[in-house]
């Protein structure tokens, strides 16, 4: 997120009690009927690599880029390490119960860690191994009724966001609107509960916490879905000052080091700390809205987390038809003559064009995702297929406007969070084309962040469980891609 990340499992799965040990590899998810569609197509690419944006290593956190579904606090979703080049290339699973791990992050030994909420069973953390894909340890979380009124597969309260900190403990905010810290042994065996903090205290029952994330002087924020409420806590103090926007905020938010940046139904926000503690809105942006709530959409408004850029601007999409991509100014002040917008720049067609999913940024340039169409996966519409798209926009080097680099029409990415490797100089996505026998063929795809073409095609399984609904591709350390999909966690990786 967006975004970000799902939160409801396939009806046939079933759960673990959360003392189940660990085996030493993971049964893999069962695989779907046979399809006519190849199992791999393209060839092995090349590595290009291009100029990354180094985002400031947030003190409060593990390291960049592993500490949150998007890498890190500009939210760039872009790695400085490579993925899969599409030599053999390997596409494995392993088999996980009633959850989806939407946001996967690593620890400083190479380990997963994640939150993996459901509709059918209490959200767990779990240690995950990043070569056998077994768990190694969980902790159940609070999992109170659900009264937010958003649609199951839309829901991602109680773990769809959460954030790494530099001691590889685990900060998520639960159902029951608490924030918890979830701490590993030395081995990664255990996970407890460290401490919690009462966010409740300033929410009412309907507002449910979207994201938090800390700021570089160890401050968390935090937004609520319902009103848009800003908040600020102190977790030395447990002291907690709120702002309420009285605006819908579903997409988790920016954090740069004077200030932070939210998107709302209806604005554009840079957001940092009056003189009394409580949220201060620096600016706001009213952004084009057609009104409409798209297939695919969560609200009638932006669907991405804002992406800041290199050069002093952050990044969002908008919700006119067709949409745009939005560049703004960062800066509190701007000089003589220059105005807030820098560009607004049209992407994909009228009438089929929509994200849930963050910009991906690398230097001067933004990627961009399209997932109109994109139906309730358990509904009578599930594995409709979506619009195709994908598309790159540059900031000319003056900083006057914007260009539409190259538009990808083939590639169809129902609500893949998709990460770019600058060591690659590929973007990782998850698609899903149409079989001539109506089944749900699910695939990795590697296109050239140069010139936007697909290089290769891997199939990652067929059928409901190999659906990622929202959550993001993470590349570890190794080169391997990972996705937590509603049966499990599907991977990648080159082979000999």
């Amino acid at each position: 997120m967006r975004r970000t990340c799902a939160l409801i499992v396939a009806a046939l799965a079933v759960s673990l009690p959360a003392t189940a040990a660990a085996v030493a590899v993971a049964l893999p998810i069962a695989p779907g009927p046979a399809t006519p569609l190849p199992g791999y197509t393209g060839s092995p690419f090349s590595a290009q690599p291009t100029a990354p944006t180094i985002a400031p290593q947030n003190p409060i956190l593990g390291k960049n880029p592993n500490n949150n579904i998007h890498n890190d606090t500009w939210m760039t979703d872009a790695y400085q390490r490579p993925g899969p080049l599409g030599r053999n290339p390997i596409a494995y699973s392993g088999s996980l119960p009633a959850s989806l791990c939407g946001t996967l992050t690593f620890d400083r030994h190479g380990r997963i860690l994640s939150v993996c909420p459901s509709n059918v069973a209490p959200p767990v953390a779990r240690i995950i191994d990043p070569t056998t894909l077994a768990v190694r340890a969980e902790l159940v979380m609070p999992n109170p009724p659900d009264n937010s009124g958003t649609p199951a597969y839309q829901n991602f309260t109680g773990g769809g966001y959460f954030f790494l900190d530099s001691k590889d403990r685990i900060w998520s905010a639960t159902k029951d609107n608490q924030l918890w810290v979830i701490a590993e042994n030395s081995t990664g065996t255990r996970l407890v509960k460290q401490r919690s903090y009462d966010l409740g205290k300033v929410l009412t029952a309907n507002e449910h916490i979207t994201s938090a994330l800390p700021d570089f002087a160890g401050r968390i924020w935090f937004v609520s879905k319902q009103n848009g409420k800003i908040g600020i806590l102190d977790p030395r103090t447990g002291r907690i000052e709120v702002r309420r926007l009285g605006e819908e905020v579903e997409n988790s938010f920016a954090v740069d080091r004077d200030a932070v940046y939210v998107v709302s139904d209806k604005r554009m926000y840079r957001v940092g700390i009056g003189r009394d503690g409580r949220p201060k809105v620096d600016w706001r942006v009213t952004y084009a809205n057609s009104g409409i709530k798209k297939p695919s959409q969560v609200d009638a408004g932006s669907g991405t987390t804002p992406t800041i850029m290199s050069g002093g601007y952050v990044a969002i999409t908008d919700n006119a038809d067709p949409m745009n991509v939005v560049v703004y100014r960062k800066a509190t002040h701007l000089r003589r003559g220059r105005k807030r917008v820098v560009c607004e720049v049209p992407v994909f067609s009228r009438g089929a064009s929509a994200t849930e999913n963050s910009l991906l940024t690398a230097g001067r340039s933004l990627i961009v995702e399209n997932n109109y169409g994109y139906q309730d996966p358990f509904g009578p519409q599930a594995g409709a297929i979506t619009q195709a798209g994908f598309a790159r926009v540059d900031v000319n080097r003056r900083g006057t406007g914007c260009r539409l680099v190259w538009t990808n029409r083939t590639e169809r990415a129902p609500t893949v969070v998709p990460k770019l490797s600058t060591k690659t100089g590929l973007i990782y996505a998850y698609t899903q084309d149409a079989d001539p026998l109506g089944q749900r063929d699910w695939s990795w795809v590697a296109i050239s962040f140069r010139t936007g073409k697909t290089a290769w095609k891997q199939l990652a399984g067929v059928g409901a469980l190999f659906t990622n609904n929202y959550a993001g591709i993470a590349i570890g350390s190794k080169g391997r891609l990972y996705l937590g999909v509603f049966g499990g966690i599907v991977a990648l990786r080159d082979g000999s």
